[in-house]
């Protein structure tokens, strides 16, 4: 199976959040394959042992193995805030040149790309998007946007 990467500016074409009442689906048309890769760009970066800052990655969509799989680690199980950390660990694929993305490497990132990553991990898994169609309020003009944004401060 090819897998279809996604920029964050063409994330998935499926509904919006409830939490924006102006947000109406944006259907997948039938004839474009399912996109299980989704690119991003870290707001600060992962900085390696050599110094390098990798901005640019991919995460995948998380399947019910990587889900249920970091609740038997005996670091979850220890601290249930480390939950979140061993699972980015399974679905991110790529940082930057760091192919090999493991635990480790999620918990030498900063504090705002760990929160980033979160987000993005919902919206992609959750919620099924990052872009949703709205209507401006001051001419009801329709169009798309893109939730994830491409980075801090950005929508």
């Amino acid at each position: 199976m090819r897998r279809q990467i996604a920029s964050p500016t063409e994330a998935t074409d499926q509904a919006a959040s409830p939490a924006s009442p102006a947000a109406t689906p944006v259907a997948r048309k039938e004839s474009e394959p399912m996109r299980t890769e989704f690119a991003f760009e870290l707001p600060r970066g992962y900085v390696d042992e050599a110094g390098t800052v990798h901005r640019a990655g991919v995460m995948r969509l998380a399947t019910a193995r990587d889900e249920l799989v970091p609740l038997r680690d005996d670091r979850v199980r220890e601290n249930p805030a480390y939950l979140s950390v061993v699972l980015l660990g399974r679905v991110v694929t790529r940082i930057g040149g760091v192919t090999d993305v493991h635990a480790g490497i999620i918990e030498d990132l900063f504090a705002s790309d760990l929160a980033f990553l979160q987000d993005f991990y919902r919206r992609i898994n959750a919620e099924g998007h990052t872009r949703a169609q709205v209507t401006c309020p001051a001419c009801a003009t329709d169009f798309a946007v893109d939730l994830a944004g491409g980075r801090l401060g950005e929508s």
